[in-house]
């Protein structure tokens, strides 16, 4: 079997667009794939268009780790967010072809489920004006639906420090959402990177009582040792990995054991199978492993594969029951959260399948998601609808 072509077809919102990756063979199977960038969309089009010509004709989709070899590595330069964005989207159709040409699910070429379920926990649900009460009510809505975990940043638009009267309103949110959700649903705070050591650390310790279940990018990523600050003094779980990009770069991070849950991204990381291995190599430090997930249901989908077949998944992020749910549409099988879990589907390949036809509904918008905007928790920029 061999690569003849790939289609691109991005699906566009005012915050995200997604961009879907057909690759098609020579025995008519077709096998789809997907990442959400961030401003970059044109960027990935362009790579792939690229990286088309000069290494995905005419390869073998079962060479998985070949074929991703060679995107890393034959253009010389390093690789960044954007080339390893475009490596994970063929990566997870090159599984999904040869799931359906075994007739297996991709976990099973992962060395076989470890559970039959995955705990999802709800983000983008908190699209509404920034109150206590309107948050209670939003809170309580994701219960109703089944969840038992979700995440919040209740921070504004705080960078590096934030001072004493808009802390106080962080903390009336937080207060107003773990009432909502009683005391044994998982409450994730997230700080997206805003904050110095100090702040973050302060921060941790006002939270504290509402007991939240990990603290995420306290502080912006780039600096290990900032993290390291962090904790050292705070007893809260920290978690982070959205913004690395190579399995590789995990290292350092790994050896300062700063965390105890690593967030990468199967869109951003090369794929399904690299996320698999940082997952092994996390479960030498004992770390556990809950992706990244701003994207739709085929990134979905491509997560769950490492999670039926991880010991060490805790947990998957999810959206699209709440932020521009429509979406969902588009792909046919999208995974669905049944009482707050991901349940094991035999389905060959991902289990999904893109509808060309619903995908055009949503063309490619000018998206923008600032998150030192005012008002960007609603997810509606300047100019969008």
């Amino acid at each position: 079997m061999r690569i003849t072509g790939i289609s691109t077809h991005v699906v566009g919102t005012p915050w995200r667009n997604l961009t879907y990756v057909l690759v098609h063979t020579d025995e008519g199977i077709t096998g789809v794939g997907e990442t959400r960038m961030l401003g970059h969309t044109d960027a990935l089009l362009g790579y792939l268009k690229e990286a088309e010509v000069n290494h995905i004709l005419g390869s073998d989709p079962f060479a998985v780790e070949d074929l991703t070899r060679r995107m890393k590595y034959g253009d010389y330069g390093r690789a960044g967010e954007i080339v390893m964005s475009g490596i994970a989207v063929v990566e997870m159709a090159c599984w999904d072809i040869k799931g359906k040409a075994l007739g297996v699910p991709v976990w099973q070429l992962l060395g076989g489920k470890v559970t039959d379920k995955v705990k999802a926990y709800a983000n983008g649900w908190y699209t509404t004006e920034r109150t206590p009460e309107a948050y209670h009510k939003a809170a309580q809505g994701v219960m109703e639906r089944g969840y038992k975990a979700l995440k919040i940043d209740p921070f504004g638009t705080g960078h590096y420090e934030l001072d004493h009267q808009q802390s106080l309103y962080a903390v009336s949110l937080i207060e107003a959402v773990r009432d909502a959700i009683g005391p044994d649903a998982e409450l994730m705070l997230e700080m997206h990177g805003r904050f110095s050591p100090a702040t973050a650390v302060r921060l941790a310790h006002e939270l504290a009582p509402f007991k939240p279940a990990w603290l995420e990018e306290p502080c912006p990523p780039e600096n290990l040792k900032a993290l390291e600050k962090v904790a050292a003094k705070v007893d809260i779980p920290l978690a982070t990995g959205e913004r690395i990009h190579d399995r590789i770069e995990f290292r350092e991070l790994f050896e300062s054991q700063a965390v105890d849950i690593i967030q990468p991204d199967v869109g951003h990381i090369g794929g399904i199978w690299e996320t698999r291995k940082l997952a092994a190599t996390a479960e030498t430090h004992y770390m556990l492993v809950a992706p990244h997930n701003v994207g739709g249901p085929v990134l979905t989908a491509a997560s769950l594969q490492v999670g039926f077949s991880s010991p060490n998944f805790k947990i998957l992020e999810h959206f699209n029951d709440f932020a521009d749910s429509e979406i969902k549409k588009v792909v046919k099988g999208a995974p669905e959260v049944v009482d707050g879990y991901f349940h094991l589907s035999d389905a060959p390949g991902l289990g999904v399948e893109l509808d060309v036809d619903a995908a055009a509904e949503f063309p490619q918008q000018q998206a923008r998601f600032d998150l030192w905007a005012e008002g960007w928790e609603q997810r509606k920029p300047k100019g969008g609808k």
